[in-house]
């Protein structure tokens, strides 16, 4: 059984363990045949306490069964499936007996509301105990009481914080603020089980879970004053707008749901957190979040084909050649992560900055409150820096992180030949250069892979996993593992010019600029891309990135792809002004401290064709749509072999709107024979071959088909 019942002296214990699947879901099955033990239990009366364990290791419950609600069309059928599970939990939390939630692992979701719907919730300094809500990720709101008991149980603030953001809390921050009511060791759980069950039924615990944590006298007043809860309210949809720009509806509905059922029963209450879910679930928006999901859990457990029985290598010490910022922020995730990190560069003064890099990480996570001073301390410790190659002799993985110059990078990988062991990994984090010319330096070139990094290392979430044809499946194998333990997404991708990310993303800043030549309109052009809903427009990208970067980019996309990615001659005059960006202080715009405005420089360099109308439709077509084209090319090349790693990669590297599904979920969304028809349009009107739909695209329109439906 799935959940069976199993009764030792006067407690019971109610244990999860669902069948055929590594995590315990609350599915509809579940839910009826925890529903059915209730029922059984509320006739016994040889029971004085219910227990809820889990069986599975590192996990309590993972949450409700995100299949089920996909399905979800109507929002009648939403409501009721909510109404399902609260009626469940509602019968749990009435029970006469005391209740009480083990969690030994990952409670989120419909796990964390059915520990709420508990009397008491003991958990383990296990470091796999991740307690949350992250339902607003998926486009949606906690349907099993978790708007009405979380924010009652830890207070407005907290509780509004956990599920707004959707990020779940270890257990030190439960017991701290009031979701756990006792942290106990692994070892000796069962021992600690029945002490804790002796304290309750001693009183020394108040039975009303939402008294437990509540502050006395004034402060009590004043926590819970119509006046906090305004200010609590209005302050959350500022921060929710601040963060979401109205783009996603599920935020700023939990704050309106809570703020109307605070004050209610919880008959009354549940209803309303019901009708919100069922509203919510059947969104496009919501159902593309669960799609892109879908895919990041994918890609998160990326395989190899024909490796399965190959083992990764370990990798417990790594070299990093090149200290500027993406060397010292590697070094930074590599150390944070227990790894032992020698950094290289030509001048100790190199060295310095890369661990000045990782040192203002560190400091920055501290001051969040994302790391302890101790932690942060002990990850620095990690790294060391170097002239030459000392220390490397013993790496199992060195990353190369030089300057984005072939024979300087082709120099370090016949240097590493003569250091390295046999068996050492060599990874590159070129971002367009050819990983095979590299490789074909090295001593073993099976050993080489292609590692590409996105700036900034500590917050970006991509890897690109660059295999060439001489790769070994054990170094993918290898690679792909140490992405996800560095907690990174990777995708894998072969071995041409700009990869992936880079490749869609560079043609399409590049078709800013032709824009901005012919109309003038920088901040405009940059606007309609953030109203899309990218989180920066074509030139605060380029400002991000530096112009010098950009454009040696293009010239190496250029170079290898041919005329579609030579840069617009703004782009080359900007760049001769070492008008570079933010690193600067002065690119397309001019930044002082947080505010910038647009550099009055940029306009005499764009010629004197700038005064035509600006279209913003036509404008977000051609910049998207030269995206789209480009994907449709990287799978037409066998770059990837899928259109989800296109997705991945967009969403992950570059900040493509998640809420759009990923860019080839959006085209499909438009219609590709729309898509074909526009390029064509512009293929005549701007006589721009870069705008030719490719074969590919070609392909799909004439079979009606999608990227998704191909």
């Amino acid at each position: 059984m799935s959940i069976s019942l199993k009764v030792e002296n006067d407690v019971g214990y109610i244990e999860f363990d669902q069948q055929d699947s590594k995590v315990n879901l609350l599915a509809s099955d579940m839910l009826r045949r925890l529903d059915e033990i209730l029922d059984g239990i509320q006739t016994r009366k040889d029971l004085n306490t219910i227990v809820i364990v889990s069986k599975k290791k590192g996990v309590f419950i993972a949450g409700a069964d995100i299949k089920e609600i996909e399905q979800i069309a109507v929002a009648g059928d939403g409501k009721a499936k909510a109404q399902e599970g609260q009626n469940v939990l509602n019968k749990l939390e009435d029970l006469k007996i005391p209740t009480l939630a083990v969690i030994d692992g990952v409670a989120l979701g419909g796990g964390c509301e059915l520990a709420l719907a508990c009397g008491y919730r003991l958990a383990t300094f296990n470091p796999k105990v991740k307690i949350g809500c992250p339902e607003v990720n998926l486009g949606f709101n906690p349907g099993f009481g978790g708007t009405y008991r979380l924010p009652r149980m830890v207070g407005l603030t907290e509780g509004m914080k956990m599920i707004l953001s959707g990020k779940p809390i270890d257990g030190t921050k439960a017991k701290k603020i009031g979701l756990v009511d006792v942290l106990v060791p692994e070892a000796g759980l069962a021992d600690s089980i029945n002490r804790f069950i002796a304290t309750i039924h001693k009183g020394k615990i108040p039975a009303d879970k939402y008294k437990r944590r509540r502050k006395k006298g004034l402060a009590a007043l004043f926590a819970d004053s119509i006046l906090v809860r305004y200010l609590t309210f209005r302050a959350s949809r500022k921060s929710v707008l601040k963060l979401t720009k109205g783009f996603y509806p599920a935020p700023l509905r939990i704050i309106d749901l809570i703020a109307k059922t605070y004050h209610l029963g919880r008959e009354k209450g549940l209803e309303l957190e019901a009708k919100t879910f069922g509203e919510l679930a059947v969104t496009g928006i919501s159902k593309n979040l669960v799609q892109v999901y879908y895919l990041s859990e994918h890609y998160k457990k990326l395989t190899v084909k024909d490796a399965e029985n190959i083992r990764p290598a370990v990798i417990e010490k790594c070299g990093v050649c090149g200290a500027g910022t993406m060397g010292g922020g590697i070094a930074q995730l590599l150390s944070a992560r227990g790894i032992w990190v020698r950094l290289k560069d030509i001048n100790y003064g190199a060295v310095a900055l890369g661990i000045n890099a990782a040192a203002k990480i560190y400091k920055e996570n501290v001051k969040k409150r994302k790391m302890k001073p101790a932690e942060a301390q002990k990850g620095m410790a990690r790294i060391s820096g170097t002239l030459d190659y000392s220390g490397f002799g013993n790496a199992d993985l060195v990353i190369e992180a030089v300057v984005e110059k072939m024979e300087i990078k082709k120099a370090v990988f016949r240097e590493l030949g003569s250091v390295v062991k046999d068996n050492a990994i060599i990874a590159t984090n070129t971002s367009a250069l050819s990983v095979t010319e590299m490789a074909e330096e090295a001593k073993d070139p099976s050993k080489v892979v292609g590692f590409h990094f996105f700036n900034p290392v500590n917050r970006m979430p991509l890897v690109e996993v660059v295999a060439t044809s001489m790769t070994s499946k054990e170094t993918i194998v290898t690679a792909l593992d140490f992405a996800r333990r560095l907690g990174k997404t990777p995708i894998l991708v072969k071995d041409t010019c700009g990869f992936v990310v880079n490749r869609v993303l560079l043609g399409y800043i590049n078709e800013g600029g032709r824009i901005l030549e012919e109309c003038g309109q920088m901040a405009a052009i940059d606007k309609v891309m953030t109203d899309f809903g990218m989180p920066m427009g074509p030139f605060m990208l380029s400002d991000e990135v530096g112009l010098d970067v950009g454009i040696k980019v293009l010239y190496t996309l250029e170079e290898s792809l041919g005329e579609r990615f030579k840069p617009v001659e703004s782009f080359r005059r900007v760049s001769e002004k070492k008008i570079l960006g933010k690193k600067t202080k002065k690119g397309f715009y001019v930044y002082k401290g947080k505010d910038k405005e647009p550099n009055e420089e940029i306009g005499p360099l764009l010629g004197k064709d700038r005064f035509a109308r600006f279209d913003r439709e036509e404008s977000l077509k051609r910049m998207v749509y030269l995206m789209i084209n480009e994907a449709a090319r990287c799978l037409e090349d066998g770059v990837v072999d899928d259109p989800g790693a296109i997705d991945v990669g967009m969403i992950f590297g570059t900040g493509f709107p998640p809420f759009r599904g990923g860019l080839l979920r959006y085209a499909d969304s438009v219609g590709i024979d729309n898509i074909v028809g526009d390029l064509e349009r512009f293929t005549n009107k701007l006589n721009m071959k870069q705008f030719m739909p490719c074969a590919y695209l070609l392909s799909l329109r004439d079979q009606k088909q999608g990227f998704y439906s191909a």
